[in-house]
């Protein structure tokens, strides 16, 4: 299938395709006319691409830990490594440390807002 065609089946933009094939991610053929050639089970693969993305995973992180990720009936997981583990409990920690700023920034606007 053609890049338009992947694009339209996965919801994600024929762009952000070509930069997951830039990326290491995707490996399509080219036809005799070098256009793009997906395979159908590319499908499956810009979902957990997609997913991993989601999560907070880099393109250099979901190239090196792509092969864990696997497609259930609720969706992708990944088989956890030790590496891969130590990389998600940081990317949690990050998430945690933004998530305590923005709320401390929320109270320091509550009271400032407020104070008459």
């Amino acid at each position: 299938m053609q890049i338009g065609e992947l694009a339209s089946r996965t919801g994600a933009s024929p762009r952000a395709l070509r930069h997951y094939e830039e990326r290491g991610l995707l490996f399509p053929e080219r036809s005799s006319g070098g256009y793009r050639d997906y395979d159908p089970g590319d499908i499956v693969r810009v979902a957990q691409i997609k997913s991993m993305i989601g999560a907070g995973l880099t393109t250099a992180s979901i190239k090196r830990y792509i092969d864990c990720a696997r497609e259930g009936e609720h969706g992708t997981w990944l088989e956890l490594c030790p590496s891969l583990r130590a990389e998600l409990n940081s990317i949690a920690e990050h998430l945690d440390a933004k998530q305590a700023e923005l709320s401390e920034r929320k109270q320091r606007l509550h009271s400032i807002a407020f104070v008459v």
